[in-house]
């Protein structure tokens, strides 16, 4: 109900134009326009799907005018929308079901959420950047850019999203922080004509929000029946016995079983998650994927924590929308931009590639949840790990100052996933791997320049 209220006062368009004045002048600027609006509509909307249609109808179509082919602008429409439903506050609804399936605060999961979230986004953010270098493109025209006199005047469009997370992060009841948020959502849009909540948005409003909650309700009421038949069965821990055994038969280590276990549980959210709303998804993955993950704690010398084994599946779950052959985010995508559904999957998983390395990272060092640590500690493993995505990225996109042979795609692959790794002797490793790369291809650059110049002189 809330979203659909901000909806009718035009906070979604609100992003949009923020996110165009803040982004829209850089490099590719609209592909980064379109993964802040979809961060910002992402988190409250619930649906990969919808958000992609959404925000996709405004972005992808200034993605191609700049020069994005159609299979890349909806892949990052896709991936972008797709990261909504694991960015706080509110993580497609998900959140709220993790309190109960998890037993932790809501505090403790946004708090979680955070920094994968952001990594997610700035690995989206950075090869859509190396993508338009390596391709030459620039920002918007200057006229096309909002003025800042606009986006400051309709500024206080976000009050209703600050007292939400305030309200939510002081302890109130979801219920409660939602009612407050409507009100001041009709509050704050009286100020503006084009933004008044009238009776008629207002009746709209409410029947669009009920629309909506009848049809995640539909999908929990079924995610609800698998569930009590898979508990009432014994079907889940006997199904998380089966991944643990299979992981057990193929080596005697533990660590490489737990590695296998966290393999054969991303497989299975994966399939799992395909098609699936996010609440649904995440009920269904809790169920049946996350007691492998759990049956191993009695083995490890550390035991893993329940929320980073939780967050794992939940993550494997929602990126399903992106990844072939049912990638749904994906299909919508390539409905607008005019692309190929499957390439624009296999574009918008390259891309989200921190969806499928950071999981592993937070369930073998939990730091970049916030578990168990000090702020020096989650400072140290949130810069490494960021750092880590820019050779990531460079890898996947191929290009950082120059295109990239396939040894330095590897060693900046190599050199990504050390410094994601939250772990001194990594880090360090990485970082010197990492600064090695660039000192080489700055060299090289340089090299070519200079005799570049020299065979002009020649000529000449």
């Amino acid at each position: 109900m809330f979203g659909a209220f901000l909806v009718q006062t035009g906070v979604g368009n609100y992003f949009n134009d923020l996110a165009v004045s803040i982004a829209g002048r850089r490099i590719g600027g609209p592909a980064k326009v379109a993964i802040f609006s979809s961060a910002l509509n992402g988190t409250i909307s619930g649906s990969s799907v919808a958000n992609t249609v959404t925000t996709g109808a405004y972005t992808i179509p200034m993605m191609k005018r700049l020069g994005y082919k159609p299979n890349f602008a909806g892949a990052v429409e896709a991936a972008a929308s797709t990261g909504g439903q694991i960015m706080p506050p509110i993580m497609g609804a998900a959140a709220f079901l993790m309190i109960e399936f998890a037993g932790v605060s809501y505090w403790e999961i946004a708090r979680a959420a955070i920094i994968p979230a952001i990594l997610y986004f700035a690995g989206i953010w950075i090869m859509t950047h190396f993508e338009a270098k390596r391709l030459g493109l620039l920002g918007l025209p200057k006229e096309e850019i909002p003025k800042k006199s606009v986006i400051f005047k309709k500024l206080h469009l976000l009050i209703p999203i600050l007292i939400i997370i305030y309200l939510l992060f002081s302890g109130f009841s979801i219920e409660r922080a939602a009612l407050w948020g409507i009100g001041s959502t009709i509050l704050v849009s009286v100020f503006l004509k084009e933004t008044r909540i009238t009776p008629t948005k207002f009746i709209f409003a409410l029947t669009s929000g009920a629309r909506t909650a009848l049809g995640i309700a539909a999908a929990t009421a079924c995610a609800g029946i698998i569930v009590g038949v898979v508990t009432t069965t014994g079907l889940g821990l006997k199904m998380g016995n089966m991944i643990v055994g299979l992981a057990g038969s193929l080596t005697t280590s533990i660590e490489l079983q737990l590695l296998l276990t966290l393999v054969f549980t991303m497989i299975t959210s994966i399939i799992i998650g395909m098609g699936s709303p996010t609440t649904a998804n995440y009920i269904i993955t809790s169920t049946i994927a996350l007691p492998a993950i759990i049956a191993l704690n009695g083995q490890l010398e550390v035991a893993i924590p329940v929320l980073a084994a939780h967050m794992f599946v939940f993550y494997f779950g929602i990126v399903a929308d992106i990844t072939p052959p049912v990638a749904l985010a994906a299909f919508a995508a390539s409905g607008i931009s005019g692309g190929e559904p499957i390439r624009t999957g296999v574009n918008a998983t390259k891309l989200a590639i921190a969806a499928f390395i950071i999981p592993y990272m937070f369930v073998l060092q939990p730091q970049l949840l916030m578990i168990d640590s000090n702020p020096l500690e989650i400072g140290i493993a949130f810069v490494s790990a960021f750092i880590g995505m820019i050779a990531i990225g460079g890898c996947m996109i191929g290009y950082w100052y120059r295109k990239l042979s396939w040894i330095e795609r590897l060693l900046s692959l190599a050199a990504g996933l050390l410094l994601i790794y939250p772990e001194g002797y990594s880090d360090l490793a990485g970082l010197l791997l990492f600064i090695g790369l660039i000192a080489y291809q700055l060299y090289t650059m340089k090299k070519n320049a200079s005799q570049d110049n020299d065979g002009s002189s020649a000529s000449a």
